[in-house]
C-alpha cells in the first residue's frame, strides 16, 4: 500500500512521489502519500497534485485495497508512472489536527472526571461533537468542563503517536474509550495517541505535538440524546 507519510510526519505539507495507478472515477494511488485518508471521525485532507505544469485538485479519498485520492470533477489526471508533487491544504489539515487533539482532551477529561465512555463523535475543521454515556449531568457541567479542558490545554502536555504490537497495545487498560468497540481484529499492530498524563487510546488520525497547540476550546452546548447519552459540542476559540 501507499507509504503513510501523514503518520511519519503530520507536519509534512509537500513531498515528491510517483503515481502507481490513476483513473478519473476510481481515483489516484501514489507510492507515498501525506494525504490523511479520513477515518475515526476526521475528514480526509484536501490539496493538489502538481505535475508537468498541470494541477490536479484532490477533494476526497476512497478506501479500498489502497487509498484512492479523488480528483475534482473535470481536472486532468496524471498517468501511472508520472512523478508528481503533492501539496496539502495547510489551513484545513492544521485546523483538523487541533480539532482532533481537542476532542481527545475532551474525551480524556470526561473519562477522568466522570468515567464516561464515548458513544459517538464527528468533526469538521474548527468544530466537533462527542457523545458520552453520561446519565447524570451535575449543575454547572458545561462551564466546569470547559474550564477543565482548557486547564489541560494550558498544561502543555506532550501528544505522542506510537505503533505497538497488538498484544502490547491491548494491555493498556484505557486503550478503547468508545463503548462497545475494539480495534480491527485483523491488525497485527495498533497505533495509539498518548496525551501524556491524561489520555491513551487507539487512533489513526493526525494530531498536534502538544495540548498547548490546540489553543483555547469553547464548549458550545451540552445536549441530551436519550436517557443516558449526552452530546458535547465544542469549537476552537478565535485567536486572541
Amino acid at each position: 500500500m501507499s507509504a503513510r507519510l501523514d503518520w511519519a510526519d503530520p507536519t509534512l505539507r509537500e513531498w515528491d512521489c510517483t503515481v502507481i495507478s490513476a483513473d478519473p472515477e476510481a481515483g489516484i494511488v501514489l507510492d507515498r502519500s501525506a494525504f490523511y485518508p479520513g477515518g475515526g471521525g476526521q475528514p480526509p485532507d484536501h490539496g493538489v497534485l502538481l505535475w508537468q505544469g498541470v494541477q490536479t485538485r484532490i477533494v476526497d479519498t476512497r478506501k479500498g485495497d489502497d487509498f484512492y485520492l479523488i480528483p475534482a470533477p473535470g481536472d486532468p489526471v496524471p498517468p501511472a508512472g508520472t512523478t508528481v508533487r503533492g501539496a496539502i491544504d495547510d489551513e484545513r489539515r492544521s485546523t483538523l489536527m487541533r480539532t482532533h487533539s481537542g476532542l481527545h482532551i475532551l474525551c480524556g477529561t470526561v473519562f477522568r472526571d466522570f468515567g464516561a465512555l464515548v458513544t459517538g463523535g464527528n468533526m469538521q475543521p474548527g468544530e466537533a461533537r462527542m457523545d458520552f454515556n453520561l446519565p447524570e449531568v451535575p449543575a454547572g457541567f458545561k462551564q466546569s468542563l470547559e474550564d477543565a479542558v482548557n486547564a489541560e490545554i494550558a498544561a502543555d502536555r506532550k501528544i505522542v503517536a506510537r505503533i505497538l504490537p497488538r498484544e502490547e497495545a491491548l494491555r493498556i487498560p484505557t486503550l478503547v474509550r468508545t463503548q462497545d468497540a475494539l480495534p480491527p481484529l485483523e491488525e497485527p499492530e495498533i497505533r495509539i495517541i498518548d496525551i501524556v498524563g491524561l489520555d491513551v487510546q487507539a487512533d489513526g488520525g493526525t494530531h498536534v505535538a502538544s495540548t498547548a497547540q490546540v489553543g483555547r476550546v469553547e464548549v458550545v452546548k451540552v445536549e441530551s440524546k436519550g436517557r443516558q447519552n449526552r452530546r458535547v459540542r465544542i469549537r476552537l476559540a478565535p485567536a486572541r
